[in-house]
């Protein structure tokens, strides 16, 4: 009774519009104030604040204070696998509305931010090239970093070194695609080294990342990835760079 209660609890706070909006939006990664998030929500700051506590409460979200301002962000990746999770199944299960695809909806589909790793048409193709170069084994219940990947991973400047007990690599499935991309520190740790190569470039006031001229390169080089015009992974591959033959 009590984890139903719990169940309908969290269910009820997801399921407001506002608060499913707010939520949405910090599935960036990113923290952000009252002010910013009542601006995505359409609401005002009181409302926003109200909803605001009771996603706190819930211990959905943390709030860090620093001087006038409260910063808000996704309480741990287990939540954000949740928020991700409902996603998936409200793609798949509920009908569609027919409405057209707005310019963002694609900008979001190519690739996106998914919480703290790469999701989207970019980041299912990263996994699939990992998985086809053998430097990651992925399951439906787990996924495994080779020896080979190890290496690759680190001549590619991605720190895989473990911290706390965080998940280290899982497959996470994409909503848009509805494949597998990857989380846990393995795909955090792809996704920060593809943003300090200057590869992905963040869009702002939004989860959306776009590819940058070097990184439709280095995708091409490094993990054999040709994205076509609509930025969809075509299936001519290029032979990995000299420096990352392993």
């Amino acid at each position: 009774m009590v984890a139903a209660a719990n169940l309908v609890e969290v269910a009820a706070l997801v399921g407001d519009t506002a608060r499913a909006t707010m939520l949405g939006a910090l599935m960036g990664g990113q923290s952000l104030t009252a002010k910013e998030l009542a601006y995505y929500a359409s609401v005002s700051p009181s409302t926003a604040s109200d909803h605001l506590g009771k996603l706190v409460a819930a211990q959905l979200l943390t709030v860090t204070r620093e001087r006038r301002f409260s910063y808000y962000r996704i309480a741990s990746p287990l939540i954000a696998t949740m928020l991700e999770s409902m996603k998936v199944v409200a793609a798949i299960q509920v009908p569609l509305r027919l409405q057209p695809r707005s310019a963002n909806d694609e900008t979001l589909r190519f690739a996106r931010s998914c919480y703290d790793h790469l999701a989207g048409r970019v980041g299912v193709a990263v996994t699939d090239a990992l998985v086809t170069m053998g430097h990651i084994v992925l399951t439906d219940e787990g996924g495994e970093v080779t020896p080979s990947g190890e290496r690759f991973l680190s001549a590619f400047g991605a720190d895989l070194t473990p911290r706390g007990r965080r998940i280290f690599c899982q497959p996470c499935l994409d909503w848009s695609e509805r494949r597998y991309h990857l989380k846990g520190l393995v795909g955090a740790r792809i996704l920060d080294r593809l943003l300090g190569l200057g590869w992905l470039r963040r869009v702002s006031g939004s989860r959306a990342l776009q590819l940058t001229a070097p990184g439709r390169t280095g995708l091409s080089e490094i993990f054999r990835i040709e994205m076509n015009n609509e930025g969809v992974p075509a299936s001519e591959k290029r032979r990995t760079s000299e420096s990352l033959i392993l």
